[in-house]
């Protein structure tokens, strides 16, 4: 049982939907971006996912790209992402993180590197776009063996025939795509989500997560009302780069949270 798996458990003991929150590690600095990520437990989030910055962030609209250079610019690392990691730690041991990003840096530091280090600083999952099914072996079956969920995305375009290869080394949660196309592009629309929802869980007992497209507290709503949550990535990190506080920034995500618990 990873921090995910119960988190999921005391949601559906709860009889409440999970609200999952993206921000890009070091943006637009390290101390702004720590400042963010230590509030958002508070805010209301139930997992945390951690963007790793890279240049060519392929799967990723133009906010989460500009979020990622400016990140870089201001000289994030994959170190200085799992030290966010380690001091979100010192003061909460139970919500959950999840580090999403590309395999490039991962491979760069070295698989077995990364995945020590990322158990040691409170890393409980992992969601890397760019690793299909068919490469596996490179780094989702050492993550799990390791003890940490490798989460995996499926799209409108996942049809029967896919599903099932997608879902077989698949932990955690399973991330649906709600749109085709990039990140922070079209609004998420409830009704059209709504049977591929079911279709997933029709041949999976994990939890079905929703994201792309859901910018306001009533889309997180309605998404969340039909699935297991929702995720929020783009809209908060719009916020980050509109020059907010990070207080502004926690309240905005405050209502997205309420939002999605009252789904």
């Amino acid at each position: 049982m990873t921090r995910i798996d119960d988190t999921f458990a005391r949601l559906r003991a709860e009889g409440k939907k999970a609200f999952v929150a993206y921000v890009m590690a070091g943006d637009p600095d390290y101390d702004t971006s720590l400042e963010v990520v230590r509030g958002l437990p508070a805010a209301g989030v139930d997992i945390i996912e951690l963007g790793m910055p890279f240049t060519d962030p392929m799967a990723d609209g133009p906010t989460i790209q500009l979020a990622g250079q400016r990140a870089l610019e201001g000289g994030q690392t994959l170190e200085k992402t799992l030290q966010i990691a380690r001091e979100l730690r010192k003061g909460d041991d139970t919500t959950p993180i999840v580090m999403m990003g590309y395999y490039n840096p991962i491979y760069s530091r070295g698989v077995d590197k990364f995945l020590t280090d990322a158990k040691e600083a409170g890393i409980d999952g992992l969601i890397v776009v760019d690793l299909p099914p068919e490469e596996d072996d490179e780094l989702c079956i050492p993550a799990q063996k390791a003890g940490l969920n490798f989460i995996r995305l499926a799209t409108p375009t996942t049809d029967d025939k896919r599903l099932p290869k997608v879902l077989q080394n698949t932990s955690g949660f399973v991330y649906y795509v709600s749109i085709t196309g990039i990140t922070g592009a079209a609004e998420a629309q409830a009704a059209e989500v709504a049977p591929e929802v079911a279709r997933i869980k029709a041949q999976t007992d994990l939890p079905v997560i929703v994201g792309f497209g859901i910018k306001t507290p009533a889309s997180a709503e309605g998404i969340a009302s039909i699935a297991d949550g929702c995720v929020v990535g783009s809209a908060i990190v719009g916020e980050i780069a509109a020059g907010k506080s990070p207080a502004e920034v926690l309240d905005f995500v405050k209502g997205l949270a309420d939002g999605a618990h009252r789904a």
